[in-house]
């Protein structure tokens, strides 16, 4: 009996071993396998398009039929690791509307590229030592419509370019970011010589003399400059939360004044959003966009009652404010 019960131990001992041994082999995995680690970068990829139509058959009370469009794109990039923060973000924006009876219009315009980089001391911390970069632009002509024939402006005409260091304070939930630089190099382009010549958006304008054969002619001494540099204070604000199940409000707001030039004049730069999101793909959005800026001259056509030709002169800075409605659907993706 007992020698019968060795040789089974013996087997029994030499099973178990066999079986953890393939257990193992069939758990380990080819480096190849293995899962990827944690990535220290986060996306944001966004696209939508929101339209509004009126038709009009007959109809007794009189109207205007209409179709508008307008695309948009939100794109983001954000690295995480320790205490190094560097977010980035671009914006892009084009509108068109058109009526029966006039030609296609233009209701938006804008690409932002807005790159901010931040060190903190240590991981609790929401303040961070920052350097920032915003450039701001548009894609096609401005006009002030009717009058198709001048371009009030074009692309890099204006293009504005912010570039400086401050400290910046973001929450963990990064739905709110203050930013704030009193050393920021403000740099405005108007890369066109025709509306560099007239001083449009700041720029130094160009220099005439009257002609002395012709009194009514002027000659060109010196063309506008196509630069303009400033030095001064920069503020901004983002602010996002959720004020109602599936109904957001969201905040963008950007203050600047110059050391050198009319100190305590300050550009403001406020747009402000309400989102409805029905699902994951249709939204409804009110938005209001506030632009202030001394440097930026409305402009208005003014006839020659003796030839008739039709000019622009300048009327003065004045408030900017768009007011946007609009329902659509939005692509989000990876």
């Amino acid at each position: 009996m007992k020698l019968f019960r060795f040789p089974f131990l013996f087997f029994l001992f030499i099973f178990s071993i066999s079986t953890s041994a393939q257990s193992i082999i069939r758990t380990t995995l080819d480096p190849g396998q293995l899962p990827p680690p944690p990535s220290n970068w986060t996306k944001k990829n966004q696209l939508g398009f929101d339209i509004s139509e009126i038709a009009f058959v007959n109809w007794s009370a009189g109207g205007t039929s209409s179709i508008s469009g307008l695309f948009k794109g939100e794109f983001g990039r954000t690295y995480i690791k320790g205490n190094h923060k560097w977010a980035n973000e671009l914006i892009i924006k084009y509108g068109l509307n058109k009526q029966d009876g006039t030609e296609l219009r233009k209701t938006d315009d804008a690409v932002a590229l807005n790159s901010t980089y931040g060190f903190r001391k240590d991981t609790t911390s929401n303040w961070y030592y920052s350097g920032k970069f915003n450039f701001n632009t548009q894609f096609t002509n401005g006009y002030n419509y009717p009058n198709r024939d001048i371009a009030i402006s074009k692309p890099f005409a204006p293009a504005y370019i912010f570039l400086g260091a401050g400290a910046e304070n973001s929450n963990k939930q990064k739905n709110r970011t203050f930013y704030f630089s009193p050393i920021t190099l403000k740099t405005t382009l108007v890369l066109d010589q025709y509306l560099a010549n007239q001083g449009a958006f700041g720029v130094k304008k160009a220099v005439y003399i009257t002609d002395p054969n012709d009194a009514t002619n002027q000659i060109l001494v010196q063309e506008g400059q196509k630069v303009k540099a400033e030095f001064g204070i920069l503020f901004t604000g983002y602010m996002k939360s959720e004020i109602y199940k599936n109904i957001f409000y969201e905040n963008r707001l950007s203050l600047y004044t110059d050391y050198l030039n009319r100190f305590g004049n300050v550009d403001v730069d406020y747009d402000t959003r309400l989102d409805l999101v029905v699902n994951a793909y249709v939204k409804a959005n009110i938005g209001i966009h506030l632009v202030y800026d001394d440097d930026i001259k409305t402009k208005k056509d003014v006839v020659d009652p003796t030839t008739g030709t039709t000019s622009q002169v300048n009327d003065g800075p004045r408030a900017q404010l768009r007011q946007v409605l609009g329902v659509g659907l939005v692509y989000a993706f990876q």
